[in-house]
């Protein structure tokens, strides 16, 4: 296996929850902040992390309720409780300075929301395709109530796993780009063994069921014009963040009309590489990163 740059664990409470925190780099360097996907681990930034050339002290937390952050307990995860946890997190490590923050898909809505709403709070950010969800339209309101109440009648459960190869062969299965060691050390942190013995992914089950609230598209946009910072957006050739868009020809004009809502965005085009381009080209991540953050 590769020999990655080593990291540390810390625990911060949280606005009352524990929040795990991992860092790389040496604490007096330049902070960058780099925010996780739905049902991902803050360690999952770790081959980003061996890229990096420049001396960096890169801060990845785990979202509420993925990896090892505490779970609220409730039977609903709110959105506007991550960008609160957010400021939480940036008001302990960096109470005076704006910072460097990046957010891959869920982690890239919520730090695009968050830059509008704490626009000072911003020096630059980057946005690993957190282009946001298809729009919702008032009349799937009823619909959608309703859907979210029947699911609260049931139980979500994570599915167990006979081994931690067996984990590393679902991520691979899901990412075929992923080779045996990237899968075997995201296994490690994507996983835990379970009461009954098995092992089962750091997620709470409850993140699987759909919110009750609708996907405002143009008060998302009115943040993004907010923002004041200097934005990258990065994408991968091989996504399928159009799934989530309404389907690819739809789904391309609209995220091309969303990003004309921000003031100051470069654009780059990650090749050979899925919705998970930080583990598929870790390498032509990181040297768009360090270019952007060094322009």
């Amino acid at each position: 296996m590769s020999k990655h740059t080593p990291s540390r664990s810390e625990f911060l409470t949280i606005r009352g929850l524990r929040c795990h925190v991992r860092h790389w780099g040496r604490d007096g360097a330049p902070k960058l902040f780099m925010m996780h996907g739905w049902m991902d681990v803050g360690a999952s930034f770790q081959f980003v992390a061996d890229a990096l050339q420049g001396d960096w002290h890169v801060i990845a937390p785990d979202w509420r309720g993925f990896g090892l952050s505490q779970r609220s307990g409730l039977d609903t995860y709110w959105f506007p409780d991550y960008l609160a946890d957010l400021d939480a997190i940036l008001r302990h490590y960096s109470p005076e300075q704006a910072v460097y923050l990046l957010g891959h898909s869920m982690g890239g809505n919520i730090v695009g929301l968050y830059a509008g709403a704490r626009p000072e709070r911003i020096r630059k950010l980057i946005n690993l395709e957190g282009a946001g969800l298809k729009g919702a339209k008032p009349e799937q309101a009823p619909g959608r109530y309703a859907k979210w109440m029947d699911s609260l009648l049931e139980q979500p459960e994570m599915r167990g796993y006979p081994t931690q190869a067996a984990v590393a062969a679902r991520l691979q299965k899901t990412n075929p780009r992923l080779s045996d060691d990237k899968a075997a050390f995201l296994a490690q942190h994507w996983s835990a063994r379970n009461d009954a013995g098995e092992w089962e992914i750091l997620g709470d089950p409850v993140h699987k069921q759909a919110g009750p609230l609708p996907y405002h598209v143009d008060d998302v946009m009115a943040c993004w014009q907010a923002i004041t910072a200097p934005v990258l957006w990065v994408e991968a050739d091989q996504t399928n963040m159009w799934d989530w868009m309404g389907g690819k020809p739809a789904g391309r004009a609209e995220l091309d009309r969303r990003l004309g809502h921000l003031r100051d965005v470069t654009r780059k085009m990650v090749y050979d590489a899925g919705h998970m381009l930080h583990h598929d080209q870790p390498q032509a991540l990181a040297q768009m990163i360090e270019e952007f953050l060094a322009s």
